[in-house]
């Protein structure tokens, strides 16, 4: 007989007490175990894990990652060894919500995501350069401006109020019914248009905000939450636009408000407290400034507001907030409570605060770009150079289905970052032909060299091609 441990073994579920017996049945390999208490601990602890992760629900684990499906040689050959689930590479294991069919599931150590979002079906529409983009987290890069915003805004309210939890590193693959059913968005809303989100298949998307984590987060327990995370749409091409950007979701349930059964009032007190903290924040960020609130709309709150502040001589709208819509809490199990939300782009504040003046430096690896900025400070970018726009115009006939966010997506995908910007310059209907013909502008630039003619025509030329082969467009 070993030891006992040195630390108390709660009683195990039934299924873990069975593989445990699995485990712990006598054989050679467990007489070298018995040789140590501190070994045999540490073995029975980690069978005890698997075995509850595996095979028994509980809220209280948190995720367990598994970069590789390798033993080491202590372990090679044992019965826990052989009993641990098999766990493809690169996976990780999601934690388990109360209810044990809901998952809240962490960013895997490694992910393939070419392979992991990029199919060959009519229902997918994620390319290589967007799957490229997917798992990069700058908002958890130290020394990164969109760090250095989530960071402040972060301090704020756990400062403000301990409770209130961060979660920046939720899986960015969700279901259509977290992103859109969940948050009472009508079925035919633009953001649900195949032009205008990325998705993996009828299933699976890659979420369009951070929001498509609330409902999750709110059944599993989680009152008073940040959420950060990528984000990712089908969009323009300009200075201000990239198909891949991050948001910062804020909730809070007041615990106050829970049975108030006047909806005048708990609406009052929702609205109140929630442009309190807003207006806190705000001033964390910018310092004191003038500020106003905009009535707004949005489906997953009301009433909604949109909060802006007067900055550098102009109006800036900030975030869009509201109180939450008691049919969502109601699904949630909630419908005595009631609380808040707010959403805002974290690279929208980054652009203002730090002067940085195309958001496709956010995603850049150019030291001179990175070196500028360090934790906790608001430090001015400076521009280490300007390299000269090659412009070139592509006209065309439309067909007669025609979204002008895939053809933003063809050009992104044949030229990546070196478009600055795609603008559509010119449009006429001609009446005989029943046509409609636009002309786009497309304005090539990269940000650490000049571009030369020769590369220019080639990647143009391929536009071209594609755009009359892949949107049947009618070039000119």
């Amino acid at each position: 007989k070993t030891k006992g441990p040195p630390f108390p073994i709660p009683r195990a579920p039934l299924r873990a007490r069975a593989f445990l017996s699995l485990v712990l049945k006598p054989d050679p390999w467990f007489s070298v175990m018995q040789r140590s208490s501190r070994t045999a601990c540490a073995l029975v602890g980690l069978s005890l894990a698997a075995s509850v992760h595996g095979f028994a629900i509980t809220s209280a684990l948190q995720p367990l990652r598994f970069a590789s499906t390798r033993t080491t040689p202590a372990l090679k050959g044992s019965p826990v060894a052989k009993a641990l689930p098999r766990v493809p590479r690169a996976y990780t294991f999601p934690r388990c919500s109360r209810s044990g069919l809901r998952l809240l599931m962490s960013t895997p150590t490694e992910v393939d995501w070419a392979k992991e979002l990029v199919k060959e079906s009519d229902e997918n529409n994620v390319t290589p350069y967007i799957a490229n983009l997917v798992g990069r987290d700058l908002h958890l890069k130290k020394n990164h401006p969109l760090n250095i915003i989530k960071t402040k805004i972060e301090k704020y309210f756990t400062d403000r109020d301990a409770e209130f939890q961060p979660k920046d590193s939720l899986y960015p693959i969700v279901t259509p019914k977290q992103c859109f059913d969940d948050l009472l968005i009508p079925e035919d809303h633009q953001s649900r248009r195949f032009s205008d989100t990325y998705y993996i298949s009828k299933e699976k998307l890659l979420r369009t905000h951070t929001s498509a984590h609330q409902t999750e987060l709110l059944k599993d327990g989680v009152t008073k939450f940040l959420c950060t995370g990528d984000v990712y749409r089908r969009d323009e091409i300009d200075s201000s636009h990239y198909p891949a950007f991050h948001q910062m979701e804020g909730v809070k349930i007041l615990p106050e408000c829970e049975g108030v059964a006047d909806r005048e009032e708990w609406v009052k007190m929702c609205s109140e407290d929630l442009k309190s903290h807003l207006e806190g924040m705000v001033d964390a960020i910018f310092g004191p400034v003038e500020k106003r609130w905009v009535d707004a709309y949005f489906p997953f709150t009301e009433p909604s507001y949109e909060l802006e502040i007067y900055y550098k001589d102009d109006w800036l709208e900030v975030l869009g907030c509201g109180v939450i819509q008691q049919p969502i809490l109601d699904g949630c199990g909630m419908d005595t409570q009631h609380g808040w939300a707010f959403g805002l782009g974290l690279e929208r504040l980054a652009m203002v605060l730090f002067d940085i003046p195309d958001i496709r430096l956010f995603w850049t690896d150019d030291e001179r770009f990175i070196s500028q900025f360090k934790d906790g400070e608001i430090t001015k970018f400076e521009p280490y150079s300007k390299f000269p726009p090659c412009y070139k115009d592509i006209a065309f006939w439309l067909p007669e289905s025609w979204e002008e966010n895939n053809f933003s997506e063809l050009v992104r995908n044949v030229a990546g970052d070196l478009v600055e910007s795609v603008e559509l310059i010119d449009q006429f209907d001609n009446p005989k032909k029943g046509k409609t013909s636009h002309c786009y502008r497309i304005n090539y630039r990269a940000m650490d060299r000049s571009l030369t003619n020769e590369e220019v025509d080639k990647l143009q030329e391929q536009v071209r091609d594609k755009a009359a082969k892949d949107l049947t467009v009618e070039l000119r």
